[in-house]
């Protein structure tokens, strides 16, 4: 099983002046009056990007750009955004460069462009274009937000059961955040999303690219949205898969995250029902699964690969939800409920605290500090702070309606905490999006995504109207591109061509979603 998740310089110098031509990066960007962003001048100049084969991949190249780690303060201190291409394998027919970001928050857009692009993308895709992907601030190369190990690994419930534990919760988050601070440096307080969209503004001039051409998925789909309301103008052509709504509250937010891996659990249950293939076909799939995570609950189930600890309800369900339901893979998913299942009441285990993910404490490695970068992101992002355990009680009962069987959404879950105790103050609260100057933006979003609601999508082009256009994938799955030649097709000829498919279309549902 895989490891569960985590709850989660003064001017330019001469020798970055020295690279080659500058070129002027964006501009402060400010809210006004109306919530809506706006750019302000061109002030930061950046270098163009010293481009090197990459140590692990020769065939790809590697470099850095300097940054402003506080775009209002451009002379400030800097940091180097890591970033990876590979060429356009048929330049006589090259489009130009495409800039690729796989969401997360936290996950490397280096990495993705190295080892991830080559497979998802296809031939024809990468015939025409360079395909640059960059680890956002604070993310993989690009001055990673580290934190304690030791106090990563003594995390507390992510449910408390009172206001006391609520306490608890607060104070160990403020004390972590400080400590990720400590270790990680000024980036911290600027690695939300608004800083990651003037970054990517600057990387387009640095490439020498007039236009912007753009692929985004899931939480990379926030960088695109909010890239077109500052920089619309300076879109060529940009595709969104997975979308995120940044106007959601937090109840809103929780229990829309909880109906989505809620539905997939129903989706999974259907498929078990008409698949021989399926290890619980023929069997209530929904009873088995509710007595599995009973049993969870009373520590009578163990970790196959680790027989001395047992697993909870809730690492079960994020097990199912994070590694499963996003291919989908519901074959092994069903497996390994079936190996679950069938395990001997073991009657002689130590019954984890409710709530807690049963996951070990972190191992001596030798490492004082890894990284962790998804709070740093998403409190900055959005302004959820339940203030007591009254409210966050209220916000959990919600949720589990919304999700009886999944448990809510666990990670959304795990994130709700891991904003509790941080300061109200908030660098990208949410707010409905405002596009006004960029083209066409095309958006496609499964009908059963388990982490990103349909509904998200539906709303994202409800307040773009006249911009996106949205086309649907009736199957299930995080991801969207690669899941048929229909939804391939879709991204392949708007980013190559700049053919829009007919907004409110739709690709049916493939393999194991189907």
């Amino acid at each position: 099983m895989q490891p569960f998740m985590k709850a989660l310089t003064g001017a330019l110098t001469a020798g970055v002046l020295a690279v080659g031509a500058l070129v002027l990066g964006p501009g402060v960007a400010d809210a006004g009056p109306s919530g809506r962003l706006s750019a302000g001048p061109s002030v930061a100049p950046v270098a163009p990007i010293d481009w090197k084969p990459c140590p692990e991949h020769p065939t790809a190249e590697c470099g850095t750009l300097r940054l402003p780690v506080d775009w209002a303060h451009p002379a400030g201190e800097k940091f180097d955004m890591a970033v990876a291409r590979r060429k356009a394998t048929d330049p006589d027919r090259r489009v130009g460069a495409l800039l690729v970001n796989p969401g997360g928050p936290g996950d490397s857009g280096v990495n993705f462009a190295l080892t991830r692009a080559p497979a998802q993308f296809s031939k024809d895709l990468q015939a025409r274009f360079d395909i640059v992907g960059f680890d956002p601030r604070g993310v993989g190369g690009s001055r990673p937000v580290k934190c304690s190990t030791e106090l990563l690994g003594r995390a507390p419930s992510a449910y408390p059961r009172d206001q006391a534990e609520f306490d608890r919760l607060a104070a160990y988050n403020r004390e972590l955040r400080e400590d990720c601070r400590r270790h990680s440096g000024p980036v911290f307080d600027h690695a939300d999303t608004l800083g990651v969209v003037r970054d990517m503004e600057a990387l387009r001039r640095s490439l020498g690219e007039q236009k912007l051409t753009y692929f985004g998925h899931s939480y990379g789909t926030l960088i695109g949205e909010q890239y077109a309301e500052l920089y619309g103008d300076r879109i060529r052509a940009m595709a969104l898969t997975a979308n995120i709504d940044h106007s959601l509250g937090a109840r809103d937010f929780i229990v829309s995250s909880a109906v989505a891996a809620e539905d997939s659990f129903h989706e999974f249950v259907k498929w078990c029902g008409r698949s021989p293939s399926c290890a619980l076909h023929g069997r209530d799939v929904t009873a088995v699964w509710d007595g599995l995570l009973a049993r969870a609950d009373r520590g009578e189930i163990r970790d196959p690969e680790d027989p001395g600890r047992t697993l909870s309800a809730n690492d079960i369900a994020l097990f199912a939800f994070r590694y499963k339901f996003y291919g989908p893979d519901w074959d092994e998913l069903a497996d390994y409920v079936a190996g679950l299942e069938a395990q001997t009441r073991p009657g002689s285990h130590a019954e984890p605290r409710p709530g807690t993910s049963g996951a070990p404490a972190a191992k001596g490695t030798g490492q004082q500090t890894e990284a962790a970068p998804f709070s740093a992101v998403f409190c900055q992002d959005w302004r959820i702070r339940p203030k007591d355990y009254r409210e966050f009680a209220r916000l959990t009962e919600a949720e589990l309606r919304a999700a009886p069987h999944m448990r809510g959404s666990p990670r959304v879950h795990a994130a709700l905490a891991g904003c509790v105790g941080w300061p109200d103050e908030v660098n990208n609260p949410q707010h409905r999006l405002r596009i006004t100057e960029a083209p066409k933006i095309l958006m496609l979003h499964s009908r059963h995504d388990p982490a990103n609601n349909h509904a998200w999508a539906t709303n994202v082009h409800r307040q773009t109207r006249g911009t996106t256009v949205l086309v649907t994938y009736e199957g299930a799955g995080h991801s969207v591109y690669g899941r048929s030649d229909c939804t391939r097709g879709a991204v392949d000829g708007y980013l190559m061509a700049l053919t829009i498919p007919q907004d409110g279309s739709s690709c049916p549902a493939a393999g194991p979603g189907g």
